[in-house]
Parts: structure tokens; sequence; C-alpha cells
């Protein structure tokens, strides 16, 4: 029987409610970015004790940093707003002809990203990036591959008024939302007043976002004293990630990313790159430099890298061991890792260790004033 995320919340909580936090090893915590100046993020507080809170107590957080939550303080996470941004989130009326919604390009069925290389917009555009996941936001400061938003509710924002994604101006999405009455009482119930702006609409879909977590994977279960969770390749998987390998270096924390941006070569050899993260702070390090994505859940998640160029878990190995997409501004920790055939599987087995569960979301098939998916907009 389907559940709405708040009811899936409140059942995580009386699990979770009598249980201590549990204390387990992981890679090394990300490093503080060089020039914080230029990654700032608003002020934030801890996460909100009660949707927040219960969640990172629950069983599917095991392995996750409460540490690393992050909610801004002029947007405290409650149920009101969780509920609404799951609205808004899956409603393709977010677009201009009612095909697009952020479910579009972040679909939980396709680990909360997108099916195909690069994302598909309003009247089959095709975009130039693949869709970063959706799960694990909590965790996370700096959004897009560039790293050009600086919140979660920044983000939000964005494809609403890309032309290839969503097709409309902020302005439009007030006046249409506006229009349908059955969302006043939402916003209201979320914000104090029935009024829609483009503010509101982004801290409910960011509050509904940092509600979609990913732990609790066999990986985690190893970690906290399990040992029967993981195969034998797999813990030799993990010592090739912190040595060999060198995996750990990038992919470090508890969500398995450093949040910084690095240049692989990906896509450098097309006449017009991509130059990734150079388009937001215009410095020369960072041409062809993209965020470092989280490795959990990968199974899911083909094809791989910020274009979707590498199909398969292999060929992103075989990227990395031979040091990347040679060019002239090759991240230089970036050189060939000379990895034995067995060390390469046994790599992928514990990539595929991290694959977890993620918070079970109610997907809408009848939307407030009665729209449905495929039915005109006006």
């Amino acid at each position: 029987m389907k559940k709405t995320l708040v009811m899936v919340l409140a059942a995580l909580c009386v699990a979770a409610c009598q249980q201590e936090p549990r204390k387990m090893d992981s890679p090394p915590a990300p490093e503080a970015p060089p020039a914080a100046a230029e990654q700032a993020a608003p002020a934030a507080a801890h996460a909100d004790t009660d949707v927040i809170g219960m969640l990172l107590k629950s069983e599917l957080a095991t392995g996750l940093d409460p540490e690393m939550a992050f909610v801004p303080e002029d947007n405290p996470v409650t149920p009101a707003k969780v509920e609404l941004g799951r609205l808004l989130y899956f409603d393709a009326r977010t677009s201009r002809d009612g095909t697009v919604s952020c479910a579009t390009c972040h679909h939980p069925d396709t680990g909360w990203t997108d099916k195909g290389p690069t994302s598909t917009g309003i009247g089959g555009q095709k975009g130039t990036r693949r869709a970063p996941p959706s799960f694990n936001r909590l965790f996370s400061t700096l959004q897009f591959w560039d790293g050009r938003a600086a919140s979660v509710e920044e983000q939000a924002k964005g494809p609403i008024e890309n032309p290839i994604e969503h097709g409309m101006t902020h302005a439009d999405l007030e006046a249409r939302f506006s229009k349908i009455p059955e969302y006043g009482p939402l916003f209201e119930k979320a914000f104090g007043t029935s009024e829609v702006t483009i503010d509101r609409f982004a801290k409910a879909v960011a509050s509904f976002e940092r509600t979609i977590i990913s732990g609790n994977s066999p990986f985690d279960k190893w970690q906290a004293g399990d040992e029967s969770a993981v195969s034998e390749e797999a813990k030799r998987g993990h010592q090739v990630y912190l040595a060999e390998g060198r995996c750990a270096i990038c992919h470090s924390g508890a969500n398995f990313t450093n949040e910084q941006f690095h240049n692989l070569g990906v896509g450098m050899n097309k006449e017009k790159p991509d130059l990734g993260r150079y388009e937001v702070t215009k410095a020369e390090k960072d041409k062809g430099a993209f965020k470092t994505p989280t490795l959990r859940n990968l199974s899911s998640r083909a094809p791989y890298m910020h274009d979707g160029s590498e199909p398969t878990l292999e060929s992103v190995v075989e990227l990395y061991n031979r040091g990347g997409n040679k060019n002239d501004h090759l991240d230089p920790l970036i050189t060939p890792l000379n990895l034995t055939e067995q060390q390469k599987s046994d790599l992928i087995a514990f990539m595929k260790s991290l694959d977890g569960p993620s918070t079970k979301v109610d997907i809408p098939d009848v939307f407030p004033g009665g729209w449905k998916a495929g039915m005109p907009v006006e």
C-alpha cells in the first residue's frame, strides 16, 4: 500500500528512536575547499529535529554522517514543506508544455537520475549533461556539475528557466500555480499564506529533496560489524579504493565525494568542449573540471560521467586506470594506476557494495486540481 513520504518518515522514527547512532569506519572526510570565498554557501543550521533528525536516526541512514547534514537557516524542513515539495517535484505543470517535471530527469526508478546519457527536456530537446542524482542532497551545498548553484534551493530554480529543460519563466510558474486553487492551502500550510512565489517553490522542492537519502548499503552494514554483508572480492576492492586506486582522495567521506571539482579529460577532445567549473569561476585551473559525484548506487545510474560518455563501471575504471584523457588542464591527481585485472574486478565489486535503498516516495497519479500527466495545461 502506498504511503506518503511523511508517513514513511514517521514509521522510520518509530523504529529508530530507541537506537543510538552507530559508530563505524568511513573513508576520510572531505578536506575544506581551497578557496572558501569562491565556494561560499548560505549559513546553515543543523538538520531540523522533527523531520531530518528522525530520518538520520533511521536504519536507512546507516553509514551516513549526521554532522555533514546541511539545512539553511532560512528554510527549516517541515512536514508541510516536504509534502508540498513532493507534489511540485513530480508535477509536470512546472514546464511550459506540461511534459517535464523534476522527476523526468531525477526519477526514483532510475537511481534518482535520468535513463539517457544526457537529459531530455521539453519538445524532446537534448541537454549536454547528465542529470546528477537527487538523493543525499542533504549532505551537499554546491549543486550542478559545475557548482554554479550554492544551495539546493538555488538549484531548484535553474531548470525552470532553462529553455531546453522546463522552458518557463519564474513569473510564468508563479502565475500558473496561483491559478490552481487546490495548491493554495498547501502553500499556506507550508509558509503561512497561500501566495505562490518562486522562492517558496524552491524551498519546498529543496525540503523534499533533503529527505531523499540513501545509506544502509552492504558496505555500510559491513562497516557496522556484519562481516557477511559483503563478498571477499568487495573487501579486497575496498583496499584498492583506499590504496592502489587512489579513489578515496576525491571520493571521500560518508557520501563518497569531496564536493570538489576535477578535470579527468572527459569530453576535452571535442571541438568545443564543455569547460565545466571554468564557466562559473573563469579560473584557468577549472577548465574542464566537474564536481566529484557520489559512488553510492552506481549500479542504477548508468551511463556515467558528466556527459554520460562511459556506459559501464568497467569503462569508468579503464578511464581512471589509463590516467584519464590527456589534455592541457588534466588534474595532477589523475595519473595511470596500472591496476591488475583482479584489482579492477575487485574495485567494481566494492563499488557495487555501495548500492543501498533510498527513501520510499509515493509518486502522485493525480495532482492538485485533478490534473494528470498527459492532460493539457493552461
